[in-house]
């Protein structure tokens, strides 16, 4: 049994108006926010369900269900934390994040650093080990239209004593 395991996360919320645009745990000022349950952080939803595939925990949705009324609202950094304490319980350790978001707007790469030592204080990693960028869809799609944002994440795991 090989003691690497790779998981991939996606995630898309849809933009609305009248809330705040939360991405990486940067609260970052804009027209819009993404809509759902928690803070929808599409970002950091992306990285969660890539941590948890690649530890067989299944995806976020399941650990913590939209129908829960204790997750309404909360700061996907802090269920991230708890993703990072499940995979340490299992005696797993984050060797690498990457993850990209898709969207039109607003250009994010003045927050990168916030956003990689956000999800790297989480997880109890050093921010080297966190990398984080965008793209647009060249207004192709429900991101390049601006009705969405999506995310994808990649992320290598290494199980200790494997």
């Amino acid at each position: 049994m090989t003691n690497l395991r790779i998981g991939h996360g996606y995630d898309v919320h849809r933009l609305v108006e009248g809330r705040r645009l939360i991405l990486g745990g940067v609260d970052i000022p804009w027209e819009k926010g993404l809509l759902g349950h928690s803070d929808a952080d599409v970002l950091v939803h992306a990285i969660m369900d890539a941590l948890t595939g690649a530890a067989r925990l299944g995806d976020i949705g399941k650990l913590f269900p939209d129908t829960d009324p204790a997750y309404a609202g909360i700061s996907s950094v802090k269920l991230l934390r708890e993703v990072g304490r499940l995979l340490g319980e299992r005696g797993f350790e984050v060797v690498n994040i990457d993850a990209t978001l898709l969207a039109q707007a607003p250009k994010v790469g003045p927050y990168w650093p916030q956003m990689a030592a956000n999800v790297a204080e989480a997880l109890g990693i050093d921010p080297e080990q966190v990398n984080i960028k965008a793209t647009t869809e060249e207004g192709l799609g429900f991101t390049g239209d601006g009705s969405g944002m999506a995310a994808h994440a990649v992320v290598l795991l290494e199980k200790a004593g494997a």
